[in-house]
């Protein structure tokens, strides 16, 4: 996998995960919304073509994951490749909720 630099932007509202790559003047992005008390929705996940094929979009997933761990907070899966990659794997059930009110 290529050599990715994360970066989160949030604010009170909104926010994303943003992914870089060196040589590569483009981004690509997990964009969220803060739903409730310790719980986001992930909304779109983005990679531009310029990314393609590096394995940034998995990569933006499993650093927001991390970030649900260390934080302690719940995601609501409304991005459908985030739906999909949560479908295939039941062991991150606890980082997932479907009910945006829901507190950790």
């Amino acid at each position: 996998m290529a050599d990715i630099t994360f970066t989160k932007e949030d604010g009170p509202r909104r926010g994303r995960y943003v992914a870089r790559l060196a040589g590569i003047d483009a981004e690509g992005e997990i964009t969220f919304t803060h739903r409730g008390p310790g719980v986001i929705s992930a909304d779109h996940t983005g990679v531009p073509e310029a990314m393609a094929g590096q394995g940034v979009a998995k990569a933006l997933l499993d650093h927001m994951l991390e970030d649900a761990r260390q934080g302690g907070f719940r995601i609501v899966p409304v991005c459908p490749f985030i739906r999909a990659q949560y479908a295939r794997h039941p062991e991150w059930a606890a980082l997932f909720t479907t009910r945006p009110g829901e507190d950790p």
